[in-house]
């Protein structure tokens, strides 16, 4: 079929976003808008966002910055974007003791987002090349090139929040956002030109770290979710360790203190039902967790992504932050990991901890450390904990 040919049918056809439309809902996206293929108005805040520098270590981005200008780099001769979304909101997080790490909510299911997401964007595909043999269609979930919460609201899904997520009034912001882009002609539905945050700044006084510029703009090397999880085989930055409280993998901060999930439904997809041995993390537990079982714990889980290094050095700095002596033990253990990016995390929250073992245990490694990095975190710890005169 003709590229001439395949458009007309598609934009001729008076059925042609309804039957889109239920296709995507019977697959189990909430929310499916249709918009024209165009250059995003997000992409100038995105060059201005990369120009100061607010990416963190996330380099990629700007390395692929042109690619945003339009969808076109997604998939070649697009004309129309399917734009998706789908609840992870399950229930409420369950309580934590001390010694517990928290996890995002929406790494609570037993299958990572990215392989559920795009079995069923593969279904909808499936059903635009039936419907349009010849077409060209691509699905993405937040791995390409797209600034998928522009062409979100350009499709009528909702507006941007001040915390940047993308919120809509019937589901709040517990959303995974994703697209089918084809090459068919489809006609568009209304962006979403009204914003309803108001004058309301309660996801922006949250955030333990600052991570929020002003409203509307976020410096990722502030942010937790971006600490735990993207900041990988470096420290975090002694500053922000104490913000990051007993989150071990992401945050959701901001978003729990929006008055627009207050009422967001319920998921209702059994991939995304909570796994009890996924939140709360025991973070004594994952720090005896070698190369082999970590892999094994968490296999088709997205807390493999920031790695067993990552994952420990978020363990130990969750176990300093609780300021409880019982982890000094477990700790001093952990002091001899073979990560050195672990056993600086490790002699920080010894220092945390304070105390004459504490001590002691810093003091025995110092003697054996070869890393110059995990040295200095030693001597720090206990500079820290003889000024607080807590060597008891």
């Amino acid at each position: 079929m003709s590229d001439v040919t395949r458009e007309a049918v598609a934009s001729d056809h008076p059925d042609s976003s309804a039957l889109i439309k239920t296709a995507a809902e019977r697959l189990g996206f909430e929310l499916c808008g249709i918009t024209s293929a165009t250059s995003p108005s997000g992409f100038q805040q995105l060059q201005q966002w990369l120009d100061q520098g607010l990416d963190g270590t996330m380099h990629y981005i700007g390395g692929r910055s042109a690619a945003y200008a339009h969808p076109r780099s997604v998939l070649a001769g697009v004309r129309s974007l399917i734009v998706l979304g789908i609840n992870y909101a399950t229930r409420e997080p369950s309580s934590t003791g001390t010694g517990d790490g928290r996890v995002s909510r929406y790494a609570w299911g037993a299958r990572d987002y990215h392989h559920v997401i795009r079995d069923k964007l593969h279904g909808l595909a499936d059903v635009l090349h039936q419907q349009w043999p010849g077409c060209r269609t691509r699905g993405v979930v937040d791995t390409a090139p797209l600034l998928e919460r522009d062409f979100a609201q350009l499709a009528g899904l909702g507006w941007f929040g001040k915390n940047t997520m993308l919120i809509n009034k019937h589901m709040g912001s517990w959303l995974f956002l994703a697209a089918v882009l084809t090459d068919l002609e489809l006609a568009a539905d209304e962006p979403h030109h009204a914003s309803h945050c108001g004058t309301c700044r309660l996801c922006l006084d949250a955030c333990p770290t600052d991570a929020f510029v002003e409203p509307y703009v976020l410096d990722a090397g502030k942010c937790i979710s971006y600490l735990t999880i993207e900041l990988r085989n470096q420290p975090v930055p002694s500053p922000l360790r104490p913000g990051m409280g007993d989150w071990i993998f992401g945050c959701d901060i901001c978003q729990d203190v929006c008055p627009w999930n207050r009422r967001a439904p319920r998921s209702a997809c059994d991939d995304f039902q909570p796994r009890d041995d996924l939140h709360p993390l025991d973070a004594v537990a994952l720090l005896r967790l070698d190369a082999e079982s970590f892999a094994e714990r968490f296999r088709d889980s997205p807390l493999l992504r920031p790695g067993r290094s990552g994952m420990l050095r978020n363990a130990a700095i969750v176990l300093g932050n609780s300021r409880d002596r019982q982890f000094v033990s477990a700790l001093e253990t952990a002091l001899s990991d073979a990560d050195p990016i672990v056993r600086g995390a490790v002699a920080w929250a010894l220092g945390q901890l304070g105390g004459r073992q504490a001590v002691m245990a810093l003091k025995q490694r110092l003697l054996q450390e070869k890393n110059q990095d995990v040295c200095r975190e030693i001597e720090s710890a206990v500079a820290g904990i003889s000024h607080s005169n807590s060597e008891e």
